[in-house]
Formats: structure tokens, sequence, C-alpha cells
């Protein structure tokens, strides 16, 4: 469900030269950066940190993770050493300060102040970013 709504969602943009920037973590984030590749957009990958992909990525989602970065037309690895909260949070800050608009895949949460989806929204609307919310009637978090 989600990934139909994504693609719906990007493919008026498709014609105008899509670029969509994701960390591509397991789930929403990977979700989203393959509905920009399947609308002909160019993916940006931002890595949190230079151990992210060794200590951070599951088995079950390493496949889909080192595809995407191989399709990506750019990958910024942060520079941090570790992946740690200041490097999601220094990710998410390179995120919000190359866009245009964040896509959020949200289900309306409150924020936690830790990093979150929820804190996300909130960081854009600060920084003056439009925001589209896609949440399906009948999604559900999964694990």
């Amino acid at each position: 469900m989600v990934r139909a709504e994504l693609g719906a969602l990007l493919a008026p943009y498709a014609s105008d030269g899509l670029v969509g920037l994701s960390c591509i973590a397991k789930g929403a984030d990977s979700l989203f950066a393959e509905a920009v590749l399947e609308a002909g957009g160019r993916l940006v990958v931002v890595v949190p940190s230079k151990d992210y992909r060794e200590r951070r990525v599951k088995p079950e989602h390493a496949a889909v993770f080192d595809r995407l970065t191989a399709a990506a037309s750019e990958v910024l690895v942060m520079p941090r050493e570790t992946a740690t909260g200041e490097a999601y949070e220094a990710a998410n800050g390179e995120l919000l300060r190359r866009a245009d608009r964040l896509v959020a895949v949200w289900d309306g949460r409150p924020p936690t102040g830790r990093g979150g989806t929820g804190d996300f929204v909130v960081g854009a609307g600060e920084a003056g970013l439009p925001v589209d919310v896609v949440w399906p009637e009948g999604a559900a978090r999964r694990g």
C-alpha cells in the first residue's frame, strides 16, 4: 500500500528532473528510494557514517541496501566514523539541507525527540519545507 501511494505521489514529478534523497534504511526509506528510481528519478543516498553498512545494515536488508547504493547517482557518506545518534542527526540535517520538500511515510505519532520520523517532519516544517505525509488507510507498522 505504501509503495503504491509513493509511486502515485512521485509520478507527477517524474518529468521535472525528480531527485530523491534517502538514507535507504530498511522499510520506508528504501521503499521511497525504489519509488524514485521506478519513476525515472535520480537517487541520492546519504549514509550516516563510515561504518554504517557494516554495523547497522542487517543481513536481510544488505542486498537491497547494496542495490540502491549502486543505483544511486550520488552517495554521500557523512564524515562520522561510527553510526551514533549524532551521525543520524547529521544525515537528517543533510537531507533537510538539500531537499525542496519532504515525503514522510508517517503514522502521525508525536515526535519523541530522538530523531524519529515525527522529529524529522517537525524539522522540515521549521525549515519551511512542504511535507507530504504518506500513510494509506489500513497501513500498519511492522516489527
